[in-house]
């Protein structure tokens, strides 16, 4: 416990799923959590149950697909607590599995809007308060959809994840900012629901079951938000640029 005691967390996508735990989780190591995401209702409950067990967090409500609002959600961090300790993007959106022939313009936009571009407009606006402090830990969550294990949009978003990770990290190497990235596998949350897999092209899930063994367990979201407190925290001070598989080895 204690382990991010003082800090001040930024944490997208944090309404539901592995964004929702690593918050929880982050607020009993003693940051300072803010929550953003797009539903203020979900953001409000989990607000609230993170104060009732005496920790703290503040929420904004955010439509991350726009640069305008990724650059409000900074200012606004920077003008409450003065400065952004930890930056988790893990805000994202399913391309349902759709292959590269069967993805529309507009799929293919949303999803890089959200899952990349996004990503990239977050870290640009948070990186010059890292780096007046002279401080600070990135975490993306990328996926092992970025090997091709995912439809077109979403495994071209998640791989252009690691890349900009791995710039970030040899722009900033000695300077004591830190970006890496996770790649959660198979998690249950809500977009790999039996509703939500009912809306899945009916191929390419078939197709990329053939490089996954999945004869190994689910992780949960505590495993996702454990390996990105991690990496967060000072026990992974000394490493930058690194992408951590956390799948239970389904995809060795």
């Amino acid at each position: 416990m204690g382990r991010l005691k003082g800090k001040i967390a930024i944490v997208t996508g944090s309404s539901s799923g592995i964004g929702k735990t690593t918050a929880e989780v982050f607020a009993r190591e003693g940051a300072t959590v803010v929550l953003v995401a797009r539903r203020e209702n979900r953001l409000s409950d989990l607000r609230a149950g993170i104060e009732a067990n005496g920790g703290e967090a503040e929420y904004i409500v955010a439509d991350l697909a726009l640069r305008s609002e990724c650059e409000k959600v900074v200012d606004d961090v920077i003008a409450k607590f003065g400065r952004i300790d930890i930056l988790v993007n893990n805000a994202g959106i399913p391309d349902r599995h759709m292959p590269t022939s069967r993805t529309s313009d507009e799929l293919w936009d949303s999803v890089i809007a959200v899952d990349l571009t996004s990503v990239f407009y977050l870290c640009r606006a948070t990186l010059k308060h890292m780096e007046e402090r002279g401080s600070g830990s990135i975490v993306n969550i990328s996926s092992i959809g970025a090997r091709g294990l995912a439809g077109a949009a979403y495994s071209s978003a998640k791989a252009g994840l690691l890349s900009l990770t791995r710039n970030i990290a040899i722009q900033y190497a000695g300077k004591n900012i830190r970006c890496n990235a996770t790649l959660p596998g198979p998690t249950p949350t809500e977009l790999n629901t039996p509703e939500a897999l009912a809306t899945f092209d009916p191929e390419m899930p078939a197709i990329t079951a053939r490089h996954f063994d999945l004869s190994v367990p689910e992780c949960s979201t505590e495993d996702q938000a454990n390996a990105i407190l991690f990496f967060a925290s000072d026990e992974s001070k000394g490493l930058t640029g690194q992408c951590l598989t956390v799948d239970n080895g389904g995809t060795l």
